[in-house]
């Protein structure tokens, strides 16, 4: 039997650490994603190659499903990836080894509200800790060179560094579409 010593001093059996209520996590992705801040983006090209940079996304965690937004600048790169292939990769690491993937699908989106609402999102922090002023590089909403892409995840996976330390394993959260 694979068995470790929790943090309670309990052996538990490792297992796989599936959830199925993202309100499982929720507590743990909001505190990581809000301490942690800065974001690897992988994407990946045509010849199925990954390619990454650091960017800030916005999650909004209230309801049964988180939803990701990101501010960005459309880049060649960024846009011919996502045009081929959907599916991104956005990963969190602490020094305390605290990490968050989320694995989503991502969509350009043009709307002037939505705009609005995740340029709200980046000012005030959601989660509380993530975002900034996005008045740093852009001059508002309707500024055309402020893109949002719509960050829909399929799987986040949250592993607290001193759940590895105990053979604790991740909690691996799966959308049901």
């Amino acid at each position: 039997m694979n068995t470790a010593v929790n943090e309670h001093g309990e052996h538990a059996l490792r297992t796989c650490g599936r959830v199925h209520a993202f309100a499982d996590i929720r507590e743990d992705f909001d505190a990581i994603v809000g301490s942690v801040v800065y974001s690897t983006m992988t994407t990946v090209d045509t010849r199925g190659r990954p390619r990454s940079r650091v960017l800030i996304p916005v999650w909004e965690t209230d309801g049964e499903e988180p939803t990701g937004w990101l501010g960005t600048y459309r880049t060649p790169v960024k846009a011919a990836h996502l045009a081929d292939n959907p599916h991104a990769t956005f990963s969190y690491w602490s020094p305390a080894q605290n990490t968050v993937s989320v694995d989503v699908t991502a969509e350009w989106v043009d709307d002037p509200g939505i705009r609005k609402h995740v340029w709200n999102l980046y000012r005030y922090g959601s989660p509380p800790g993530a975002g900034y002023d996005p008045k740093g590089f852009w001059k508002g909403p309707q500024d055309p060179k402020f893109q949002v892409l719509r960050l829909e995840p399929w799987r986040i996976q949250v592993l607290r560094g001193r759940d590895l330390v105990a053979g604790i394993p991740s909690r691996i959260w799966r959308s049901e579409a």
